[in-house]
């Protein structure tokens, strides 16, 4: 089944890359539509950053290693979709 979204904890340093690098090259991934990333904490050496990745049929393995090969980490894979369409989140109330 297709992956369409991803959603990741990722960590940089504050230098390099910069965030445009970064989402470029998560962009250059076969099956990539969209790149969102969002920076939650900052500390004196290291950038966190929540990256959801859109698209058709993402190809997880070569997100990881793009983001790898600019010098950031990916900490955790924190959202998964698959399917023939994107399913969205509902809540379960209590």
């Amino acid at each position: 089944m297709p992956v369409r979204r991803l959603v990741m904890d990722v960590d940089k340093t504050v230098d390099e890359p910069d965030l445009i690098t970064l989402a470029q090259a998560i962009e250059k991934v076969h099956g990539v539509q969209a790149v969102n990333i969002t920076v939650n904490d900052i500390d004196i050496e290291t950038v966190g950053t929540d990256i959801t990745v859109e698209g058709e049929d993402i190809d997880v393995p070569a997100v990881v290693r793009s983001i790898e090969h600019v010098g950031a980490v990916v900490h955790s894979i924190d959202q998964v979709i698959v399917g023939a369409y994107a399913l969205e989140r509902v809540p379960r109330s209590r």
